[in-house]
């Protein structure tokens, strides 16, 4: 059976914190959305029926994302389903913090595997699948422009990523697509808070002249922009989304 809606967004790594914030936006801005996942099943199809049963189109997908043939069959389900692919948010990510000394070659691939393969690979099919009048927003960090020990190679993930949209955005002149990056600053989640003391998170929660942390609400908004109507003069731009930490 397929389902009709105007609109179409995927998000990758979807299935908790920021990603979950971003897809239940998405569906509340009018979106049938995609919830790709690649390990935590439970959590994306509870994800998924919670929106279905408010009255919102949403699929959960498994897919690797650094694995461009699961990234071509999630678009190719995500066409056959909804009818095509409007924005694609690349918010799937894995961070890891040691000194570039301690890393190990394991820990280097799984972070370049994910954080920037897998959005090389998103962008890549996108070209493909996305229809004219599409965004693609991918999710950098702040932490590039702190220049913290430990996040050396997280950096420089995203780093690539950034220099990724930036170019895209020009090469896919003409169809009236727009390609932007969102770079978060500490933000309450899983992926930030586990490892770090209560000390830690509350001198992170000081840092930015807001002096609290972020949360997913607070980027899910930004994505919201960036996916709508009133962002399409915005362009090959990053969005540095951190209540001015940097």
């Amino acid at each position: 059976m397929t389902d009709t809606n105007p609109k179409t967004a995927l998000v990758t790594g979807a299935s908790r914190g920021i990603g979950a914030a971003i897809a239940r936006r998405l569906a509340e801005d009018g979106f049938a959305v995609i919830i790709n996942y690649a390990h935590s099943a439970e959590k994306a199809e509870f994800l998924a029926a919670s929106l279905t049963a408010q009255g919102h189109h949403a699929l959960a997908i498994r897919a690797d994302i650094a694995d461009p043939k699961a990234v071509t069959q999630m678009f190719e389900q995500a066409r056959d389903r909804f009818g095509g692919v409007d924005v694609i948010v690349n918010n799937a990510g894995v961070m890891t913090t040691q000194p570039l000394a301690d890393i190990s070659d394991a820990i280097f691939d799984q972070m370049f595997d994910i954080n920037l393969r897998g959005s090389f690979n998103m962008m890549r099919e996108a070209a493909r699948f996305l229809r004219d009048g599409g965004r693609v927003i991918n999710l950098s960090t702040t932490a590039l422009a702190l220049k913290l020990p430990g996040y050396g190679v997280y950096n420089a993930t995203k780093a690539a990523v950034e220099a990724l949209t930036g170019v895209f955005a020009k090469e896919l002149r003409g169809r009236n697509i727009t390609v932007n990056a969102v770079a978060p600053g500490p933000v309450a989640t899983e992926l930030f808070l586990n490892g770090k003391t209560d000390e830690q998170i509350a001198h992170f929660a000081k840092m930015p002249p807001l002096e609290r942390l972020g949360q997913p609400d607070d980027i899910a908004g930004v994505i919201s922009f960036l996916a709508g109507p009133n962002s399409g003069w915005v362009n090959g731009q990053i969005l540095r989304a951190n209540g001015g930490l940097a």
